[in-house]
């Protein structure tokens, strides 16, 4: 599946991986709520965006690898695939709180323990 970019071919299969990569990076640095809110925002530049993302390639490429990066800013310009993002990075954060939760549960429990 080509999506809108004729020298980039980027199938969904791979578009939903690289989304996914970029969400659990995001939530794992605690910045899913900012993340949301940044995207939401911009969704109606989502092609402009993307546009940018190529000028701004040789910095991103220290993240991603050269071929990786140019897909996620070409799957950047679908409003599906923003939307897919949002939603991962969504469910993501709420995995990620919930574990916090419990882990947190776990010491109030452990320091229970020991102070009996």
């Amino acid at each position: 599946m080509n999506l809108n970019n004729p020298i980039i071919e980027v199938s969904e299969e791979e578009a939903h991986e690289l989304m996914e990569r970029v969400a659990k990076f995001i939530t794992e640095r605690r910045m899913g709520t900012p993340a949301i809110m940044l995207i939401e925002s911009l969704r109606p530049l989502n092609f402009i965006a993307s546009q940018f993302m190529y000028m701004i390639s040789p910095f991103a490429e220290l993240i991603f690898k050269s071929g990786e990066y140019q897909k996620f800013a070409c799957t950047l310009e679908n409003r599906d695939n923003i939307a897919y993002l949002l939603n991962k990075i969504d469910e993501y954060d709420v995995e990620y709180h919930k574990k916090l939760k419990k882990e947190k549960g776990k010491l109030k429990e452990q320091k229970k323990r020991k102070k009996s």
